[in-house]
């Protein structure tokens, strides 16, 4: 057996209480997982995508990692006992972007030609080449995974043009494995779409429903062909406020699907919220649809719901009981109660026990993490643990309840209810004691612009970057070795000071006006600062996938959140010290270590949000005493914490804001305080990001298709100092001084000269030098060319 597919299979520790499961290979009860992180245990696919895209190893070896990954899943799920188990959630990237491809939907810059779509396009698409840039990425409902949203017109021409999901499927059966294939669901497809470039704005893609549901057949009567007995269509939408034409158009494609799916039984997933009971008496009278998915985590009304209403005769309910998006123990006893209920009403064989949502917005494998000390450990469960708790589950509810299994789990309930690393006493009073304010800071923004210009002396249109520089090999072994003990605190402080300096003058060489110190110090924006504040565990192989091949380590926030001493100042002040420009601190905002943790469900979000906020104020006031005078803190996740129901988005952004506001209320006029917000649709929360009341923002636009800019060209006036970015860093590609420039332009056309930054749209972490350098060249240039001309213009 190939190493890697040994090591993958033996995940699943022996020295865990799960492992006698896997010894009895146990009889399949009514058990179901909606899907599976891709990346691996220890990041298989990041590193031989990164190998691949570099040039250093061949497309058959990409394809022989990802094959022994898939095998290794599935096989794990079949040892567990895992009845319904899911294939075609393997991607080498997004799964809507897999769909694109299965649909032949290429946008035409990228020269497709038909036929079956390999790598060149399919990356061409998701990172963009030399000559075309790549198509847009955005956040997957509230999660922090990204997308690659789809471009459609009215004339996009759809084939079926890829057969993965159909391979997948054979693949597994080779292995004697039967799997439910899962395909995104036509409708949120299409809901998740946007007009492609030249298209009217007001074209609908729902529009074209008619155009794709004909592929879907062919890739169903494909399935049926190879022996599929169910298919699982994931239709998140459903959880969405949905117009009536948007709910009509499921029972639409239902309906006309019918007869292809005649034979399989199919299954409706939804997740991440609950289903509004308009929506879910249209679904579950679905006659083509065998069984229905709900998520029963964050689905809190939807078993009243099942009471109330009722559920259809004879179909099944996949029961979400298992949390999908957090790492803490399901428990059991808890969820056995539910499930019991429910199937008082479904009927005993009509119900299947399954995760809430997927499991790839969770870590994969707690055997892989030997540093975490065995209390906190008892308390957790990642991807591999939840696909034994599914099935522990199932058997509990067939009469075949492991008892030990059962009582370890309520030992570990019962022992993070009573555990005193829990609670802090003066960080609850604290926070108890924000309520009465809205801590706001003294004077309007435009009087703080002016005293802050009156001390910084900045020119029009100025330049400044995100915060992150490119994180070399040299630096990456840098801080594993300090960490691992191999060089002393002495060495380490040499490298990075060194590091800090070679950034400052890359970034007066390219004459840039506000700088940044590189970041050379930290890992990761959210668990640089966990790992500084109590309250915060971490793990060694804890990955969940974010975008392609980019992958974060979320901290976990187990009990209640404290700065010790201080975290950024030491590094901030040196940077500075370098260079008479000025230097910003960066720091991560409150609300986005909340939105990219693993966060305690033990009291509710705002309440450990409250607490780290204090926690970033005490370190910028630290920061602005050490002479720094632009501090940025960073929201990227605001957005993306944003409930997917309409009813509850302004209680959520009325604490985020607030929280966010918390850190800075205290500074003087004269500190400029930035934030940074990426990759989400801000459009319909602009007023929320105006009253967070921060001097200047930083924030994505030009991979969006500078849909930013459209809410200034509607109207909505901000008086802040803003800077959309000029560039995507998330592509290779270099963009032109003249592209830049264009795109300053545009900008200029809806906001005041006098309010407008220029940077790129986020951090340049993940990019090489060889691109950063000549990007940033460029958008320096173009900004001094706009100056030029504004100047010419008076």
């Amino acid at each position: 057996m190939p190493p890697l597919k040994l090591a993958l299979l033996s995940s699943l520790s022996l020295a865990t209480p799960w492992f006698p499961f896997l010894l009895r290979r146990p009889r399949k009860m009514a058990s179901h997982i909606v899907g599976y992180p891709r990346m691996g245990p220890k990041r298989e696919l990041k590193f031989a995508l990164e190998s691949f895209w570099d040039g250093k190893s061949s497309a058959d070896d990409l394809q022989k990692v990802a094959t022994d990954l898939r095998c290794a899943i599935w096989k794990q799920m079949a040892d567990a006992g895992i009845k319904y188990i899911p294939s075609n959630t393997f991607s080498y990237y997004d799964q809507v972007l897999d769909t694109t491809a299965m649909l032949g939907a290429v946008p035409e810059r990228y020269n497709y030609t038909g036929g079956e779509i390999g790598f060149d396009t399919y990356f061409s698409m998701a990172r963009g080449n030399a000559s075309v840039p790549a198509m847009e990425m955005t956040k997957w409902f509230d999660t922090n995974y990204h997308f690659i949203v789809p471009e459609l017109g009215p004339h996009t021409k759809f084939s079926y043009s890829s057969r993965k999901a159909v391979s997948e499927y054979k693949e597994a059966k080779a292995l004697g494995i039967e799997t439910a294939p899962v395909l995104i669901g036509p409708v949120t497809y299409l809901l998740l779409s946007k007009p492609a470039r030249g298209v009217e704005k007001s074209f609908s893609p729902l529009s074209l429903l008619d155009s794709i549901l004909p592929v879907y057949k062919e890739v169903i009567a494909e399935l049926k062909e190879a022996g599929a007995s169910w298919i699982q269509f994931d239709e998140p939408t459903l959880v969405k406020d949905l117009e009536s034409y948007q709910i009509e158009a499921f029972t639409k494609a239902y309906s006309e699907l019918e007869s292809s799916l005649s034979g399989l039984d199919v299954l409706i997933e939804t997740y991440f919220a609950d289903v509004p009971a308009e929506t879910y008496k249209t679904i579950t009278s679905l006659k083509s649809v065998s069984g229905f998915g709900f998520d029963l985590i964050r689905g809190t009304k939807t078993v009243d719901l099942i009471k109330t209403v009722g559920f259809p005769t004879g179909k099944y309910l996949f029961a979400g009981v298992v949390d999908g998006r957090n790492i803490w123990a399901n428990d059991l006893a808890s969820s056995l109660t539910t499930l019991a209920a429910l199937e008082a009403i479904v009927g005993k064989d009509k119900l299947v026990v399954s995760t809430s949502c997927s499991l790839m917005h969770t870590a994969v494998d707690l055997v892989n993490e030997t540093k975490l000390d065995n209390e906190i450990k008892s308390w957790l469960a990642f991807a591999a643990q939840k696909v034994v708790e599914v099935n522990a589950l199932a058997k509990a509810l067939a009469g075949h309840k492991d008892e030990a299994f059962f009582s370890a789990n309520a030992a570990a309930q019962s022992s993070r209810k009573s555990s005193p690393r829990v609670t802090n006493q003066e960080v609850q009073k604290a926070a108890a004691a924000l309520k009465g304010s809205d801590h706001r800071r003294a004077t309007n923004v435009s009087a703080r612009l002016d005293a802050q210009q009156k001390k910084l002396n900045l020119p029009i249109l100025p330049t400044t970057t995100i915060g992150s520089f490119p994180q070399t090999m040299d630096l990456r072994r840098v801080r594993r070795e300090y960490k691992a003990k191999k060089i002393s605190e002495e060495e380490y402080v040499k490298a990075i000071t060194e590091e800090i300096s070679k950034v400052v003058k890359l970034q007066e060489e390219f004459d840039i006006d506000v700088l940044v110190h590189g970041e050379p110090e930290r890992n990761d924006m959210v668990e640089y600062f966990g790992e500084q504040l109590s309250g915060f565990a971490f793990t060694v192989n804890g990955w969940v996938q974010s975008y392609g091949s980019r992958c974060v380590k979320p901290p976990i926030i187990y009990g209640d959140v404290s700065r010790p001493s201080a975290m950024t100042v030491f590094w901030s002040k040196l940077a500075q010290s370098m260079t008479a420009r000025p230097m910003k601190g960066m720091l991560t905002g409150p609300v986005t270590i909340l939105n990219w943790s693993f966060v305690r469900n033990d009291q509710p979000r705002f309440e450990t949000c409250y607490q780290i906020a204090l926690a970033i104020k005490k370190e910028v006031e630290d920061l602005e005493a050490a002479g720094i005078q632009v501090i940025q803190i960073d929201e990227a996740a605001l957005r993306e914490g944003l409930p997917l129901r309409k009813s509850e988005e302004a209680f959520y952004l009325d604490w985020a804001v607030h929280s966010f506001r918390i850190t800075n209320c205290g500074v003087q006029d004269t500190t400029q305080i930035h934030t940074h917000m990426c990759y989400s649709n801000f459009n319909d929360i602009i007023h929320s990001i105006i009253d967070m009341d921060a001097d200047v923002i930083t924030i994505e636009n030009s991979r969006s298709d500078e849909k930013l800019l459209s809410v200034f060209r509607e109207g909505v006036k901000y008086g802040a100092g803003i800077g959309p970015g000029v560039y995507d860093i998330h592509s290779p590609r270099i963009p032109t001084t003249e592209e830049i420039a264009d795109r300053i332009n545009k900008m200029l056309a809806v906001l005041e000269t006098n309010i407008l930054w220029v940077n790129p749209d986020c951090g340049l972490k993940t990019r090489k030098y060889a691109e950063v350098k000549p990007a940033l060249t460029n958008m320096v240039a173009a900004a001094k060319l706009l100056r030029t001309q504004l100047a010419s213009a008076k």
